[in-house]
């Protein structure tokens, strides 16, 4: 255990700890894109798909149980992304207290110069989403057990709508360098695979990006009512 907490107290240790805890919240934000995909099909789909997560562990499991199970785990996941964050950004600055004169730029993409604002906006959108479409605090036609319903309640609201719109943009940017930096973190960089490293992050975020913003769109579209 000792030679552990040393290792989590450096910034390799730190790196791996966000990685790892990147893996976990890269698996649910594609699952939880492609599950709702099921909006296209209809309410009755995606609520029926609403209640099989909730009905997930029965009989051994409560109604609903297990799926609290699962967001205590990504609660854990994003709590240790967070501190793991924090930790190496005042790590880096302690290590560099005089800024730079001229900031360089030139060879940073836009999700990397952009990274640590950009976990500050996912971060509170997610927190939105959370009270908005799973709670229901944010949203005045939200009825329990009804996330078709609900969604298309919400998304109808062009503000709210253009909430999740560019925070779904911004979080493309930071799963693109979040996946690209994650093999690295893990030891897993050679230059002979850094171009597959690259197509696989810029799909990924392609993928859940264009899956998530086709939502408020075609509700606003009136192609989902």
């Amino acid at each position: 255990m000792k030679g552990v907490s040393s290792l989590v107290r450096t910034a390799v240790g730190k790196k791996a700890l966000m990685a790892v805890s990147g893996l976990v919240l890269f698996g649910f934000v594609l699952v939880h894109m492609a599950g709702n995909l099921k909006l296209y099909q209809g309410a009755e789909k995606l609520n029926a798909y609403g209640e099989f997560l909730r009905e997930v562990g029965a009989p051994v499991l409560a109604h609903g149980q297990a799926l609290w199970i699962f967001r205590a785990v990504l609660l854990l996941a994003v709590g240790v992304h967070l501190w793991a964050a924090a930790t190496l950004t005042l790590q880096s600055r302690a290590a560099r207290p005089v800024g730079y004169r001229v900031a360089t730029t030139v060879q940073a993409s836009y999700a990397s110069r952009t990274m640590r604002w950009g976990g500050v906006i996912v971060l509170l959108y997610v927190l939105f989403h959370l009270a908005d479409l799973t709670l229901g605090w944010a949203n005045p036609a939200f009825q329990a057990g009804k996330p078709y319903e609900n969604l298309v309640a919400s998304f109808t609201n062009p503000w709210v709508a253009g909430l999740y719109l560019v925070a779904n943009v911004t979080l493309g940017f930071h799963l693109f360098h979040g996946l690209w930096s994650l093999f690295q973190s893990l030891g897993w960089n050679n230059p002979k695979f850094n171009p597959w490293r690259r197509r696989f992050a810029t799909a990924f975020a392609w993928i859940v990006t264009l899956g998530n913003v086709s939502f408020p769109v075609s509700v606003l579209m009136g192609w989902v009512q």
